[in-house]
């Protein structure tokens, strides 16, 4: 008998990883109790089990031994909170997979660029020849993987994640970056970086951390951490301790006694965050044992990932750009500084409660108009006022024809939103199909 069998488990969230956790737990047996907020949550796919809908009661608790809760489960809900009161253990999906998973976890968190480095460090292990599991926060949750053995399972780890883990430890712990974002859930930055660190809280010393020197955040927590510390930056490396670093067309590193340079002259990616992330997934693939000319061809291969500074096309000489996967100020940054200006942006949605300054110097520096829609467009037009010309429009369809009537040949209109979709759209991946699709009508 497993540890599940006749047990009463509920799973708060029917979401992509909730469903996975349900399907997990029903093939061993336990006795599902599913729960979710929204009263139109489809249930026909679901597995056997009492399905409550709507408002969280917690007389629904009755007999549960295990709780698990989804990522997007608010830190607030009744349920969660009264599970913890009876002394119910909690824990995510992630934790839950963490326990039952074969091979040496590869855990990628940061503000920005985590699906990017997830992607590349899972294709440069493939290149190596290893039988990789890719997924986490990025797509396919890892529950998906549970009993099967793989060489590496490389996973995108959320902040939302990290907030349930007991006993979860990657071999490899990447922490990319750290700035506002998901202020409608924590308290300031230094609540959310917390919940971001504790990605490193079960490793030791025969485990690697890998952390951007260039962010401060990032590279002060390195004292306090057991596992090996290896950075990566742009700017002159440590002189001592483990290091990656760019050096003309190429990454330098030194990790332990192993010395090494690898090709970047084929890297199709442009700017400073790409070179950042092809360090990051260089690094990790390196605490794996990738050899270095699986590490330089996957680079030289690499694509943009879909919605993150993607062109879509050129249209009367102008560039459009869909960049709708960045939801906070910090992946517009970026975007910014990667585009060859004059820029026409698209920006707004739903605001998240960050701090919109730092778009004022890129604004006025590489910026003609910003476009500002959505429910925080009132928002952020108080912020940005006079750091470019502004325009605002309800929605993505009247930003579009706006665009393309002021865009003038060699110009870019990008979507990058700094601000999450729900006030119009299920996602940033359907608003950036929306985009794409009002573009490719022009």
């Amino acid at each position: 008998m497993n540890e599940f069998e006749g047990k009463r488990v509920m799973v708060v969230g029917l979401g992509v990883s909730g469903r996975a956790a349900a399907r997990f737990l029903a093939a061993r047996g336990a006795r599902l109790a599913l729960t979710d907020r929204r009263p139109d949550t489809p249930t026909a796919d679901l597995p056997a089990a009492e399905i409550h809908l709507g408002e969280d009661d917690p007389a629904w608790l009755a007999g549960v031994r295990l709780l698990v809760a989804s990522p997007g489960v608010p830190r607030d809900s009744a349920l969660v909170a009264e599970a913890r009161r009876r002394g119910v253990p909690v824990i995510g999906e992630l934790e839950l997979a963490s326990r039952f998973v074969c091979g040496p976890l590869v855990a990628i968190t940061g503000t920005n660029g985590k699906s990017t480095v997830t992607t590349m460090a899972g294709e440069i292990l493939k290149r190596a020849g290893m039988n990789v599991f890719v997924g986490g926060n990025l797509g396919v949750p890892l529950v998906e993987a549970a009993g099967r053995e793989f060489d590496a399972l490389v996973v995108e780890v959320s902040s939302f994640q990290l907030e349930t883990i007991e006993t979860f430890h990657p071999r490899v712990a990447v922490h990319l970056n750290l700035t506002d974002d998901h202020f409608e859930r924590y308290s300031g930055l230094e609540e959310y970086g917390r919940a971001k660190a504790r990605i490193f809280e079960n490793q030791d010393a025969g485990d690697f951390a890998i952390l951007n020197r260039d962010d401060r955040n990032v590279i002060a927590l390195a004292p306090g951490l057991r596992a090996r510390v290896v950075s990566f930056g742009a700017g002159e490396p440590p002189s001592t301790g483990d290091a990656i670093w760019p050096e003309g067309n190429s990454l330098e590193f030194r990790i332990g006694s192993r010395r090494g340079r690898i090709d970047l002259s084929a890297f199709k990616l442009p700017g400073r965050h790409n070179l950042a992330n092809a360090m990051a997934a260089s690094a990790a693939a390196l605490a794996i044992g990738a050899p270095l000319d699986a590490i330089g061809a996957a680079l030289a291969d690499f694509r943009p990932l879909a919605h993150r500074i993607e062109f879509v096309r050129e249209w009367r000489g102008v560039v459009f750009i869909d960049d709708s996967k960045a939801t906070n100020v910090g992946a517009v940054v970026e975007a910014l500084e990667a585009i060859k200006p004059p820029v026409v942006l698209i920006a707004g949605g739903m605001d998240k409660g960050g701090d919109y300054a730092p778009l004022r110097k890129p604004l006025r520096e590489r910026v003609k108009l910003a476009i500002l829609i959505g429910a925080a467009r009132d928002t952020m037009r108080r912020a940005l006022d006079g750091a470019a010309e502004i325009a605002t429009e309800p929605g993505l369809a009247d930003a579009v024809r706006l665009a393309a009537r002021v865009a003038c040949p060699g110009d870019t209109v990008m979507l990058s939103p700094a601000c999450s979709s729900f006030d119009q759209f299920r996602n940033y991946a359907e608003r950036g199909e929306v985009f794409k699709e009002l573009v490719r009508a022009l």
